[in-house]
């Protein structure tokens, strides 16, 4: 268990240069093996190494994302090059390339597996994408250039954090008119939690969603729209364009020297959809019905409000029209969606899907980061055995990234005996007053399934070799995406989804308006989505980088037919996945690529007739969730359902036409 008790900025740092110390002499000793390069003496002890500095980056990402206190931000500062440097030291290690060189080319003749053989032929072909096969002076130009965007994508995330800090203070009742009781209690508790009387609404998305979804002050809607969309697009210290222009710049000169027509060609190598071209093909194929479904909706909001609709109006206006069309009001579901209740639900679904078993620890039982951190531990239901552990950190905090998302601190592998799995979910939900229940959305509910559905991902990995546990980008969103639509299922419903005050079950004429609503506002959540993928395609796809971010988004969205009466879901300033890492860029199109998976995936388990169904749970564990990487991801998919995705499965999801 990573020894949180124990962290201090000094201590860790301390570990980080150990770990690369370690790793240096776990290198040097193959390198400098005097027998043959082979699968036992070459990859096998890389596969073994770096545990020490992996452990240590476990807890420093942790400290920095979840934490993010201003000493954590110098350690971040200070030790994000280094890490980097270290990286690429073991990258170019020419002998280390040759050894690895060595051992690709005689894999079939060595009789290797066809899982050693994929993890050979994975680790060679990484090397050379990161730069393994260049000379001298390219290598010492590539360190330059990742050392650089290391800094940069530091600097970037420590500007929109500062951003995320900022709030709006509401003296007045009638400033929050309109918010739903649990809404207002969270603001209430936020302006105590800081010395003010009156209500907060903090800058992060899981509180101003529903400021400007149900607060009736137009103007003060406008206000808080504007503080949140432009984080990191103030003109002042925390302004992030020149640090984007400096990113593009750099990603530039690195895909030139590692000879890729442009960053989204390099980052696209190790993808599903192998090309910018594949992935803008698909896009372009759900965005015009997209854009003419928010016509719709535009028209039918304006005939309500009476007056044009402007963005910080489409959410408050779409839920009266939702109300208006459906009868179904966003507050009537609320109360049936209690958070501790629907993590009870997420657990359940992994129990009766896979057999595993999510059993609470008591509190100081293992350390923790935070006080607010729960762990549990994941046991098969069938033999009893440990699985791993489940930290569940569920409340923002002062530092801590906005978002939600899943880390697993250590992954699967059996090379050296069973290691099992320490996962975490981590959200930034308001907390409720003390002794009141937190009532969470819809969409708040299928987000915690969203992570969830990572999370068993990795604890149901079968893998033997660490480096085939991770995923291509493009397929890792697709077990989370498909874990969503458990959530209304009756199953899920009947038991976990009940009434906070009268313990009643969500009524079925209650899940019938959600259902026929389902695709009501998919305009709006496909164009916001999608346009911010799209954005981000057409700025990695080009040769020369973009210099005025301001300028290119504002072209780019015009480029495309962008509607006005809707934002980005990440504008370009405060767009984390693009410029806290390569991870995400040129990538942001993967949720849409998964999600005609997960919709041709859904179908499977309609098709059976049950949610539940045992054998298509049991095929979809097999073949898609425990092998992780160990086999081409596109033929797994193609062993699981039969044949390719079909995209006409999440058209119809989306409620727009499939031909």
């Amino acid at each position: 268990m990573p020894p949180w008790d124990q962290v201090t900025p000094d201590l860790l740092r301390d570990a980080l240069n150990k770990g690369i110390e370690q790793m240096r002499a776990e290198v040097a000793v193959v390198v400098n093996n005097p027998e043959p390069a082979t699968f036992e003496n070459t990859i096998l002890p890389m596969e073994r190494g770096g545990q020490h500095i992996q452990r240590a980056g476990s807890i420093f990402g942790v400290m920095i994302g979840n934490i993010g206190s201003a000493d954590y931000q110098a350690l971040n500062r200070e030790m994000s090059p280094i890490l980097s440097a270290a990286s690429d030291e073991i990258t170019f290690n020419e002998v280390l390339f040759q050894r690895i060189q060595a051992v690709h080319e005689g894999a079939e003749a060595a009789g290797l597996s066809a899982e050693q053989r994929r993890l050979v032929e994975r680790e060679y072909e990484g090397l050379v994408r990161n730069g393994a096969a260049l000379n001298a002076a390219g290598k010492a130009e590539l360190g330059r250039i990742n050392q650089s965007l290391s800094t940069a994508f530091t600097n970037f995330q420590q500007k929109v954090v500062a951003d995320e800090q900022l709030f709006t203070h509401i003296a007045a009742e009638a400033g929050v008119a309109g918010l739903p009781d649990s809404n207002k209690s969270a603001a209430a508790e936020a302006a105590s939690s800081r010395d003010l009387s009156g209500y907060v609404i903090v800058n992060t998305r899981s509180a101003v969603d529903p400021f400007l979804t149900f607060a009736d002050d137009r103007g003060m809607r406008e206000q808080i729209w504007r503080k949140f969309v432009n984080r990191g697009d103030n003109g002042d210290a925390n302004d992030t364009n020149a640090t984007i222009a400096e990113i593009l710049r750099l990603r530039a000169e690195r895909a030139r020297l590692l000879g890729f027509e442009t960053h989204a060609h390099w980052r696209m190598q190790d993808t599903m959809a192998k090309t910018p071209e594949a992935a803008m093909e698909l896009m372009m194929r759900v965005w015009p019905p997209a854009v003419a479904r928010v016509g719709e909706e535009v028209a039918e909001m304006t005939r309500m409000a009476g007056h044009e609709i402007e963005p910080w109006d489409y959410l408050y206006y779409l839920e009266k029209v939702r109300k208006e069309r459906y009868d179904l009001d966003q507050n009537d579901l609320k109360p049936y969606f209690e958070l501790n209740s629907m993590k009870q639900g997420a657990f359940h679904m992994a129990e009766r899907l896979y057999g595993m078993v999510f059993t609470p620890l008591p509190d100081g039982t293992v350390p923790v980061f935070h006080p607010d951190v729960k762990v549990f531990e994941v046991t098969d239901k069938d033999s009893g055995e440990h699985i791993g552990l489940f930290y569940s950190d569920d409340f923002a905090r002062s530092g801590k990234r906005s978002g939600a998302w899943m880390t697993t601190y250590r992954s699967h592998s059996t090379i050296d005996g069973e290691r099992n799995v320490l996962a975490s979910n981590n959200n930034n939900f308001i907390k409720a007053p003390a002794g009141e229940p937190l009532l969470i959305s819809l969409d708040d509910t299928l987000t915690l399934f969203h992570e969830f559905g990572h999370a068993i991902h990795y604890l149901l990995s079968t893998v033997n070799y660490p480096s085939l546990g991770g995923t291509p980008r493009d397929f890792v969103e697709y077990p989370s995406q498909v874990h969503e639509k458990w959530v209304l299922t009756r199953p899920i419903l009947d038991r976990f989804a009940r009434h906070h005050e009268t313990g009643e079950a969500m009524p079925q004429a209650l899940l019938d308006k959600i259902e026929e609503s389902s695709t009501f506002a998919e305009g709006y959540h496909t164009v916001s989505y999608l346009s911010s993928a799209l954005v981000d395609m057409d700025l990695h796809n080009r040769s020369t980088a973009v210099t005025d971010p301001d300028a290119f988004e504002r072209e780019a969205l015009e480029r495309i037919g962008m509607p006005p009466q809707i934002v980005m879901r990440h504008r370009l300033p405060q767009f984390n996945h693009l410029f806290t890492s390569d991870a995400y860029s040129a990538g942001y199109y993967s949720y849409l690529w998964s999600e005609v998976m997960d919709a041709d995936t859904w179908a499977a388990f309609t098709e059976a007739g049950d949610p539940f169904d045992p054998d298509t749970a049991r095929r979809f564990k097999e073949i898609i969730l425990a092998p992780g990487n160990t086999t081409d991801r596109a033929e797994a998919y193609r062993q699981f359902r039969g044949r390719d995705p079909d995209v006409t499965a999440l058209l119809r999801t989306r409620g727009f036409p499939t031909s």
